[in-house]
Formats: C-alpha cells, sequence, structure tokens
C-alpha cells in the first residue's frame, strides 16, 4: 500500500513538473563560502581533556 501511495505521489510530482513548457530550467550554481581556520581548531578540546585529567590526578 505505501508502494502505491508514493509511486502515485511520483506521479503527480513528475506530471506538474511539465505543466509550464518543456524549456530547460536555469539553476544557478551554490554559493560555497569556506571558513577560515586555524591550525589549532581541533586541538583545543583534547588539550584541556587532557590538563582537567592531569589536575585531577594530581589531588
Amino acid at each position: 500500500m505505501k508502494k502505491l501511495v508514493l509511486a502515485a505521489a511520483l506521479t503527480a510530482v513528475a506530471t506538474t513538473s511539465f505543466a509550464g513548457s518543456y524549456a530547460e530550467a536555469v539553476i544557478e550554481a551554490p554559493v560555497i563560502v569556506e571558513e577560515a581556520s586555524g591550525s589549532s581548531n581541533g586541538a583545543l578540546l583534547p588539550l584541556l581533556l587532557l590538563a582537567l585529567a592531569a589536575a585531577a590526578a594530581a589531588k
């Protein structure tokens, strides 16, 4: 039953997508923004946990 409903939904979407014309749709390229990262980006948390473990072991 689920496959029948899914097939009906996909058919409905496919038929309405060509309702306007057969002209090719213009799709703009996505803008990709890369953030600048430092060399110690992922090292801060493990170093902090190591310092906490060392402090706990010293007590």
